[in-house]
């Protein structure tokens, strides 16, 4: 019997979608000294919405990624609100990025690709 997962979204740029495509598709890459946090989303138009107006004039380019992972381990985070009722998120911090990426079940998945 397999464990429950949760389905969670993530706006990327170019350089970081080109990270993860050398993964296989299994893993986000190590974040920057800069970015004490890993920001996945809880739905697909609140990814859209920062792929599309965030990324594409910061990079070109906007990307929105699904993947699945163990609830066991997303469920030890708050979900936090981002500046409104429909930008929920969760915040890991960049030290749990490799217990993220081993809690992840199956490819990450690009769904959206805005130009």
């Amino acid at each position: 019997m397999s464990e429950p997962t949760i389905t969670l979204w993530r706006p990327v740029g170019p350089e970081e979608l080109a990270l993860i495509a050398a993964s296989g598709m299994r893993a986000f890459p190590p974040r920057l000294p800069e970015q004490p946090i890993f920001y996945p989303v809880l739905t697909e138009e609140y990814a859209v919405k920062i792929a599309r107006d965030w990324n594409v004039p910061a990079s070109g380019r906007g990307h929105v990624l699904r993947f699945a992972i163990l609830r066991r381990f997303i469920d030890s985070y708050d979900v936090r609100e981002a500046g409104g009722r429909d930008h929920l998120e969760y915040w890991i911090p960049s030290e749990h990025l490799a217990d993220l990426n081993a809690a992840i079940v199956g490819p990450i998945v690009l769904v959206k690709t805005f130009p």
